[in-house]
């Protein structure tokens, strides 16, 4: 995706809000520009009135001035404000869109390409970055174009009035409007890749240091930390006060280029006065508007000292939203059962960053619809790998998976994880109420059918204990529940969703050895008729499975993976 393409599409479905935009900021300058003429030639005219004889006094028509001056007011006052509102509405609306945008293209990467990103840098390209595009069009753009349609008028009028000046006074007004913005974009993008480089670091590293607290303060870590942190402040400061330098240097400019306008306008003007063609007020007040379209310029310069940090934003989101992601639907995907068959055959895989490591080699499985099968081996012998391969976050280098007889790689990935779902060892539990966290699972769940899954994951009595029930609160990663809670919740979640085969990858990992026990003996009540495959190290109690698969570490020719059956199943008692 070429530079700007993304915000071209943007704009151009809301082209109607930021015409009307462009067309209230025009107004406004308008009406600022002819307030200020009129004011001059009218205190002008009447000051020139009262010192001349009193007939001439009497020839002078205050009223048609001082209309124009409270028409001009009030018409600045309400564009104004309306201009305003209408800006700030629809970069709001441009940025939720690009958000959502950004949002959607990471959801299309697959886990190995998000790795590549630090958690606090993805944060920061969906806030930060996002956020500092709204220079473009609210302090740019839209400033820009509506100055350059004021200085079109203005010239217009002084080649009306004064030609001698008009061409000076378009010269100084295009270099304010576009040749001292062009040398402050240059100038800008060093420092704007810096601030938003330094506010993706100071996110991450504040990110990192709250996950990473007590490991800071058990280690004695607090002041390298805080030096590294410093640091980045310092970068950040920098990077700031360059910007600010350059952006108060452009004012500099701007003014030089309004004196240099004005002084074409008296240069002509006082000799046309001298020579009786320009009566006295006319040039007062083609002054003072000169001098009122020269004050559009200010936000266009304002706007590209800033849009360094803008370019440096969009080239940092166009990354995510131009990557091309690893796994791809087919052209015409096949539509897959409700409920089937999982099947592994001659399943090969290697890590494409180390081709000659293969994880899993010459696996052939198959896991009927209601079993419950258990992955046990060391760590490292692929029992991950081979859940992320069947919920299809990855393809094999060769063999193939199917469900209900179609090869995952022939339908589309949407609706092969509306058939398997995933509850990883650190599955997250967000801010906000048991209620929210559980309405992941399934968005249109009722009442009724989250209080079936929290009793089916046995939170249920706990639950409708808590003084505000599913409304209760509970904080990031499950602050306010106890490990164990923490997990049926997540669990709870999962068997909310209408998967026809779970994947459990560590359900139990932090947990103590009764409440690992009590949450596998509860596994076959709370996923009876689903397919379960679950990869632990933990010790299974009698009947939480019926078939064991080992997972020994195997490389090349080595064939691993033939399943052994399990303990007897328990009596399940209903759900």
């Amino acid at each position: 995706m070429g530079r700007g393409r993304l915000l071209r599409q943007i704009y151009r479905r809301h082209w109607p809000s930021l015409a009307a935009t462009v067309a209230l900021a025009l107004l406004t300058a308008a009406a600022g520009a002819g307030l200020l003429g009129v004011a001059g030639w009218f205190l002008t005219g009447a000051a020139l009135a009262g010192a001349a004889s009193a007939s001439a006094a009497q020839t002078f028509n205050l009223f048609a001035p001082s209309a124009l001056v409270r028409g001009f007011s009030f018409i600045r006052i309400g564009a104004r404000y309306a201009e305003r509102l209408a800006g700030h509405t629809v970069t709001l609306h441009l940025l939720a869109e690009l958000r959502g945008t950004l949002f959607r293209a990471l959801a299309r990467l697959s886990p190995r390409q998000l790795a590549r990103y630090r958690s606090g840098d993805l944060v920061a390209r969906l806030t930060s970055d996002v956020d500092a595009l709204d220079t473009l069009f609210l302090t740019l753009m839209a400033p820009l174009l509506s100055a350059l349609l004021a200085g079109l008028a203005m010239t217009a009028i002084l080649a009306w009035q004064l030609p001698a000046a008009a061409g000076a006074v378009a010269a100084a007004f295009l270099a304010a409007c576009l040749l001292v913005p062009a040398l402050l974009l240059y100038q800008a993008r060093a420092p704007g890749q810096a601030i938003q480089d330094s506010a993706a670091q100071l996110r991450t590293a504040v990110q990192e240091a709250t996950e990473g607290h007590a490991d800071i303060l058990s280690l004695a870590l607090s002041a390298p930390v805080l030096r590294h942190f410093d640091q980045s402040c310092r970068r950040a400061a920098r990077a700031r006060g360059v910007q600010a330098g350059l952006g108060a240097g452009g004012q500099s400019l701007i003014h030089a280029a309004t004196g240099a306008a004005l002084l074409a306008i008296l240069w002509a003007g006082l000799d046309a006065v001298a020579r009786g063609p320009m009566p006295p007020p006319v040039l007062a007040g083609l002054l003072l508007a000169t001098l009122g379209l020269f004050e559009t310029a200010g936000p266009v310069v304002r706007g590209a000292a800033r849009m360094g940090a803008a370019l440096a934003a969009l080239t940092r989101i166009e990354a995510i939203t131009g990557a091309e992601p690893d796994l791809h639907d087919p052209p015409a995907p096949r539509k897959l059962p409700a409920a089937g068959a999982l099947q592994v055959r001659g399943l090969r895989y290697a890590y494409p960053e180390a081709p000659d490591r293969v994880v899993l080699d010459g696996i052939d499985l198959d896991f009927p619809p209601g079993s419950r099968t258990a992955l046990t081996g060391a760590s490292g012998s692929g029992k991950s790998t081979l859940l992320h391969l069947l919920l299809r976050l990855d393809d094999p280098q060769s063999g193939c998976i199917r469900f209900g007889g179609i090869d995952v790689r022939d339908c589309a990935q949407r609706d092969l994880h509306r058939r398997i779902a995933l509850l990883a060892q650190d599955a997250p539990l967000f801010l906000g109420t048991i209620r929210t966290n559980l309405l992941i699972g399934d968005p249109q769940a009722d009442d009724d059918a989250l209080w079936h899954a929290l009793d089916a994951a046995r939170l249920g009595g706990f639950v409708r204990g808590l003084p505000h029930g599913l409304d209760t609160w509970i904080g990031e990663t499950g602050a306010g529940l106890s490990v164990g809670q923490a997990r049926r919740l997540a669990l709870a979640r999962v068997l909310l969703s209408p998967a026809a085969v779970l994947l459990l990858d560590e359900p139990t990992a932090g947990l103590d050895a009764d409440t690992e026990a009590e949450f596998l003996a509860d596994l076959p009540r709370a996923t009876r008729g689903r397919t379960v495959v679950l990869a632990t190290h933990a010790a299974l109690p009698p009947g939480a499975v019926q078939h064991r698969v080992s997972l020994d570490a195997s490389y090349p020719g080595v064939r691993a993976g033939h399943a052994t059956p399990g303990e007897p199943s328990e009596p399940e008692s209903p759900a």
